[in-house]
C-alpha cells in the first residue's frame, strides 16, 4: 500500500537525522530528544487547532516541527498515536496552571467540578484542537494504549489534586473513574452539539458529588455520649 510504503521510506530517513525509537521507562529521551518531541507535540496542536482533525496530516506536522518524516514515525507511530500525547501534554500543562491557581470549593465535590470546568472551558477556547484529541481517543485502538493510559492517569491526577486526596479509597478511585468518564462523555455531546455549557456543568456538577459520597465516615470517640 502507498501509505505503508512511504511510511518504511520515512522510517529509514530517519536514521539520517538521529532519530530515537519510542520512548520506554527504560529508555528515557536524551534531552535533545525531549525538545524534539516538544517541538512535534507543539506542531501538532497548532495544526489541529487551525484546521482539527483532518488538518493534522503527519509530513506537515514533520516540516512545522523541523523533523524528519521518518523521526516523526519512530516518535509517533501514527496521528492518533500522536492526538492522544497532545492532548496528554495540554492536560498535562492544565494541571500545572491549575497548581498555580487550585480551586477554592469548601468540600471535595465543589474543588473538582470547579476544576473540571475550568479545564472544559480551556478546551472550549479551542474547539478544533479539542475535536481533534477526543476523535482520537475514541479512534484509539490497544496499540495506542500506553498513550490512552497516560491521559487517564494525568486525569486521574487532576481529580485527586482537586479533591485534595493523597491516599484514595478503593471507593474514592471508583469515583474518580466514574467522574472522568463523565468529563470525557459531556465533552464529546458538547463537540457534537448535543448538550449545552449549562447541560455539561449540571452533569459534571452531579458526577463530582460521589466525591463527597464516598469520603470514610468519621467515627466518633467511643462513650463520648454515654451518660
Amino acid at each position: 500500500m502507498p501509505a505503508e510504503a512511504n511510511r518504511d521510506k520515512a522510517a529509514k530517513a530517519a536514521k539520517a537525522e538521529g532519530g530515537a525509537p519510542r520512548a520506554t521507562p527504560a529508555s528515557p529521551l536524551t534531552e535533545r530528544q525531549e525538545a524534539r518531541r516538544r517541538r512535534i507535540l507543539h506542531a501538532s496542536a497548532q495544526l489541529a487547532g487551525r484546521g482539527g482533525f483532518d488538518a493534522v496530516q503527519m509530513r506537515e506536522v514533520a516540516e512545522s516541527s523541523q523533523v524528519a518524516l521518518g523521526t516523526l514515525y519512530r516518535y509517533f507511530p501514527s496521528k492518533i498515536h500522536l492526538l492522544v500525547a497532545t492532548m496528554q501534554d495540554q492536560l498535562e500543562h492544565l494541571h500545572a496552571t491549575l497548581r498555580k491557581k487550585p480551586p477554592t470549593g469548601e468540600s471535595a465535590a465543589e474543588r473538582t467540578a470547579e476544576t473540571l470546568m475550568r479545564a472544559f472551558r480551556a478546551l472550549q477556547r479551542e474547539p478544533h484542537l479539542a475535536d481533534a484529541m477526543v476523535r482520537a481517543l475514541t479512534f484509539a485502538d490497544r496499540s495506542v494504549s500506553p498513550e490512552v493510559d497516560q491521559v487517564s492517569r494525568q486525569t486521574t491526577a487532576i481529580v485527586l489534586d482537586a479533591a485534595g486526596l493523597t491516599d484514595p479509597t478503593p471507593d474514592q478511585l471508583a469515583a474518580v473513574r466514574v467522574i472522568e468518564h463523565t468529563w470525557h462523555s459531556t465533552l464529546i455531546t458538547w463537540l457534537s452539539g448535543r448538550a449545552s455549557i449549562a447541560q455539561v456543568k449540571v452533569d459534571i456538577e452531579t458526577a463530582c458529588r460521589l466525591m463527597d459520597l464516598t469520603a470514610p465516615k468519621e467515627t466518633g470517640t467511643p462513650g463520648r455520649n454515654l451518660r
